[in-house]
């Protein structure tokens, strides 16, 4: 059977005449209807839309449109517009306004300025598995891979009006977290229990919740969560990527069933690769933990392809993943697409324009 998958987009909110981030999410979600899944987020720049689990990439794809035009009509009523983009791209928003809820008020008190630049965009992907034991090993199979998924997710080049120099800044600032990026690799279950307790123990984590591994089992539902990629620029390079991360995760519950836990890649390695792949994106070289060599982006997509290509063709994806996959390859992620327009016209106001555009488009 296929997994079921649930999706979750987050994006920002900006004033169209000063294309700056704003503080008014809460009036975006007022204006939307109650068709689909809107809710705020931590800061007041941002929302985040959710669509109800599917098996079928197509109906997918349909849903995140209408999220992305519901979301986007709201804000226009209020005189706003939103923009897929992993991190603010001109603003001042440091440190940003959090959301009137009481366990952002005890996170911020808990992580003090490493709050100053948590309005990050995300896409994150729920897949099916049949227990939170399975969802660890699963989590084992997918760290050499998320960094090949963050360079083709790679959509955050500027922020607060510069260019950072990485692909995913998103990525990079995120890290910064101490319990995020790619999870530690579980020899077992009893192993993951012992590092929660730890963590608990420590006092870094406010609630389950607050296990920011960009491959976790979700502390609420029975689903392994994928939270690499910054949030795509349009919705056919979300569905690329959903499908590649399905794949994924089918791929590894069938090693798991087999009594294969994953390769235990040392996380210093990983970290090189989640660095070069943040800061190269699809442009460069990306290193690939299981042997330890550098090859280029494109080729390492491609392996991740043939890796996937018996779980998307069973699903009945593979010909539309192929072809999203090579359409990617060809433009460009949107960080390329961010850094095109700035080329063109010099001005960082035109690149939100771009993204204002592109993110209905």
């Amino acid at each position: 059977m296929v997994p079921l998958i649930g999706i979750e987009e987050e994006y920002l909110v900006v004033d169209p005449r000063t294309r700056h981030v704003a503080p008014r999410a809460a009036e975006v979600l007022a204006a939307a209807t109650d068709v689909l899944d809107v809710v705020h987020e931590i800061t007041r720049f941002q929302v985040e839309a959710r669509t109800p689990p599917s098996a079928d990439l197509s109906e997918l794809g349909s849903q995140l449109r209408a999220a992305r035009k519901e979301v986007a009509d709201a804000a226009r009523s209020c005189g706003l517009a939103v923009v897929a983009s992993g991190i603010p791209v001109l603003g001042n928003v440091v440190p940003p306004p959090l959301t009137d809820d009481d366990r952002y008020q005890q996170g911020s008190e808990l992580y003090r300025a490493l709050q100053d630049e948590i309005s990050i965009c995300a896409l994150h992907v729920h897949v099916d598995v049949p227990d939170e034991e399975h969802a660890v090993y699963v989590g084992n199979h997918l760290r050499p891979w998320l960094p090949t998924l963050i360079a083709l997710a790679a959509n955050s080049p500027f922020f607060v009006g510069r260019d950072t120099g990485y692909a995913s800044w998103r990525v990079i600032s995120w890290g910064r977290w101490p319990v995020s990026g790619a999870p530690p690799y579980f020899p077992s279950f009893g192993a993951y229990e012992l590092a929660l307790r730890a963590l608990t123990e420590s006092g870094v984590l406010l609630d389950p919740k607050t296990v920011y591994w960009d491959a976790r089992p979700s502390p609420s539902l029975p689903t392994v969560e994928i939270r690499v990629a910054d949030v795509p620029l349009d919705v056919s390079d979300s569905l690329t990527l959903i499908g590649l991360i399905r794949g994924l995760v089918v791929t590894a519950l069938a090693a798991v069933r087999g009594g294969d836990r994953g390769l235990p890649v040392p996380s210093e390695v990983l970290r090189a690769a989640y660095w070069r792949a943040a800061r190269d994106g699809l442009q460069g070289d990306s290193l690939d933990v299981r042997h330890g060599t550098l090859v280029p982006a494109a080729v390492m997509a491609g392996r991740l392809l043939e890796h996937v290509r018996p779980a998307l063709a069973e699903a009945g994806d593979l010909t539309f993943i192929q072809e999203g996959l090579d359409r990617l390859l060809r433009s460009g992620s949107g960080a390329m697409r961010q850094r095109r327009v700035h080329a063109r016209e010099n001005d960082l106001a035109e690149v939100v324009d771009d993204l204002i555009e592109a993110t209905v488009a």
